[in-house]
């Protein structure tokens, strides 16, 4: 049985804000005998909106109602409703993430659809979303063994993730993008506080009120494409303190040996069309000049550039698709009261994190949930992984153990535990943690699918108890995407 579902994409950015419809065709591959398990098989999106500019009431709140209208108009020029949509997500990334308002843009804007995957992304999943988008993911697949980088350069920050046979192993983020200089005419208007510090340091008379001269915004920008070529650990370029300047959050946790490089983000078309940056400053601000800098940066060129599938819309090109699977048998869960919940984030481990005795897998989980750490606290989330084939109840309780210390930090800050096995393990696995963590909402379930990326849901149990349903809303890409309006 096929049907068609509409879904809905919007990615509200530093620089732009996006609106992106399309058309899902989900099947039930399941046997006839089975529990139905619902994928997406086809998708195209049916109408790309404009790419607007953020409408912002000062530089650090959000025009709610503006961002609600343009949104409402990508609805009529697109023929659709609210009521039309089975589905979507609302993605808030970049420097507007951290505007005073950004959690009531979300609840105004979460209305225009059915079940919205609402999520202020931190740079980690920023960096991790935007390379997906891009396609870097499936182009690591293709090289086995080679660490292909996305480098996302948008308004506010330059997010870069570092993809290995198609998993994510390592982000960072720069405050580095083409809106950190604005000018009005040949006047700089405003000057973002780090760019204006690294302007100080090269003598550069960049300052807000005064004259932009060419000369000067060229050799800002060639040092700015140096500086996201060194955090990529492309080359070395002399003083380390302009690097840790300009990070967001953290440098990559280990040098990796790039093969190859994508591109992402409004600067991506600079840096792959240099017919588009003929202009100076086309948009009012330095894009174009940075994408220029970038082309010619030397260490660039020593790595295989890679075309994108997507460059400015790669955050969101489709919005979330729902697959309802159905998980019993074996579940635990602390308490009836803590279910329903809604748009968990996955943090998906790798084999090669949980190895053959798991030895490494605490440090591995505590290393990769800083990705959901914002201003201090950590995003409930949900932890997947395979798990051992055919456990003892001893391996189950080390793995139990493994999992409390990658968690240590994350249960400073956060009452939720939710754990999904690939394995049938999660009824002792979660009464152990139940045991362990006595006044926490602990959920363990097995057998659901999911990917880094995803969200979930998970309902009230059904059945008596015995079972939950569980929607898996999985951002889509523009991997195989069909866009049928141009």
């Amino acid at each position: 049985m096929e049907q068609d579902l509409l879904s809905v994409g919007i990615d509200l950015g530093t620089t732009t804000t996006q609106v992106v419809f399309s058309r899902l065709k989900v099947e039930n591959t399941a046997s006839p005998a089975s529990i139905p398990r619902l994928q997406i098989v086809d998708k195209e999106i049916i109408h790309c909106g404009e790419i607007h500019f953020t409408p912002l009431l000062s530089r650090s709140t959000i025009d709610a109602p503006a961002v609600r209208g343009l949104v409402e108009a990508e609805y009529h020029r697109a023929g659709l409703k609210p009521e039309d949509l089975a589905a979507g997500a609302v993605i808030i990334t970049g420097e507007t993430a951290r505007k005073e308002n950004s959690e009531t843009v979300l609840r105004t804007l979460s209305g225009l659809a059915g079940d919205f995957v609402v999520a202020a992304a931190g740079s980690d999943l920023e960096s991790i979303i935007a390379g997906r988008g891009a396609g870097t993911d499936l182009l690591s697949r293709e090289r086995p063994g080679r660490p292909l980088a996305n480098l996302d350069i948008g308004g506010g920050t330059a997010n870069a993730a570092v993809f290995v046979d198609g998993r994510p192993e390592d982000t960072t983020s720069l405050d580095i993008g083409g809106r950190q200089v604005i000018l009005a005419g040949e006047i700089l208007a405003y000057v973002a506080p780090k760019t204006a510090a690294l302007a100080a340091r090269l003598n550069l008379p960049l300052r807000e009120g005064g004259r932009a001269a060419p000369e000067d915004l060229a050799a800002l920008c060639r040092r700015l494409a140096e500086i996201m070529a060194q955090a990529l650990g492309l080359d070395d370029f002399g003083p380390e303190e302009d690097l840790r300047l300009f990070y967001t959050a953290h440098p990559l946790k280990r040098r990796w040996e790039i093969s190859g490089l994508t591109f992402s983000g409004g600067v991506a078309d600079y840096i792959y069309a240099p017919a588009a940056a003929e202009e100076l400053c086309p948009h009012g601000d330095i894009g174009a000049i940075l994408g220029r800098a970038v082309r010619d940066c030397p260490a660039f060129g020593r790595v295989e550039i890679l075309k994108p599938l997507e460059t400015i819309r790669a955050t969101v090109v489709g919005a979330g698709a729902n697959t309802v699977e159905i998980t019993g048998s074996t579940i635990a869960i602390s308490h009836p009261a803590v279910l329903p919940l809604k748009n968990l984030p996955i943090l998906k481990l790798t084999e090669e994190d949980e190895g053959d005795d798991y030895r490494y897998f605490g440090s591995r989980l505590g290393g990769k949930i800083g990705w959901f750490r914002e201003e201090g606290r950590y995003q409930d989330l949900a932890v997947a992984f395979r798990g051992p084939q055919n456990p003892s109840f001893a391996q189950i309780m080390r793995l139990r153990d493994h999992l409390l210390s990658g968690l240590d930090d994350y249960l400073r800050t956060n009452d939720l535990v939710v754990v999904l096995a690939g394995r049938d393990l999660a009824k002792s696995l979660g009464h152990g943690l139940i045991n362990a963590l006595p006044g926490k909402k602990i959920v363990s379930l097995d057998t659901v699918r999911v990917e880094n990326g995803d969200y979930i849901d998970i309902g009230l149990p059904l059945a008596g108890g015995r079972v939950v349903p569980v929607v898996v809303k999985t951002l889509l890409f523009g991997s195989n995407y069909r866009c049928l309006d141009g």
